[in-house]
């Protein structure tokens, strides 16, 4: 099983997760994260480390965001490793919680 990065992660990108992550599964897009499925050791040290709540175990993402299973997948195959915490993007505390967030997802 592994954690899954869910939409509320969209437009806030707080990287407090990638400093707790003992595997280094998580990978940067311009303003999300993903969890690679297949370094994901599901330790569930990220989960409560994310200031928006924006990370589940697979089995417990919630039907409207199923999408982000297949998409943290393939997203982490083709972006960067972000290995240490970051500043959060200038306008993320008035992203977080915005709801269906997906289409302002940047490649």
């Amino acid at each position: 099983m592994t954690f899954v990065v869910i939409d509320n992660c969209i437009k806030c990108k707080y990287t407090d997760c990638v400093e707790v992550c003992p595997v280094d599964c998580f990978y940067e897009g311009p303003n999300f994260l993903v969890i690679h499925p297949d370094e994901c050791i599901d330790c569930a040290l990220c989960e409560p480390e994310c200031p928006a709540q924006a990370i589940f175990s697979e089995d417990e993402v919630p039907e409207e965001q199923q999408e982000f299973i297949e998409l943290n997948r393939d997203l982490a195959e083709i972006w960067p490793n972000i290995t240490e915490k970051k500043e959060g993007l200038t306008d993320a505390e008035e992203w977080d919680g915005v709801k269906d967030k997906l289409q302002y997802l940047e490649r």
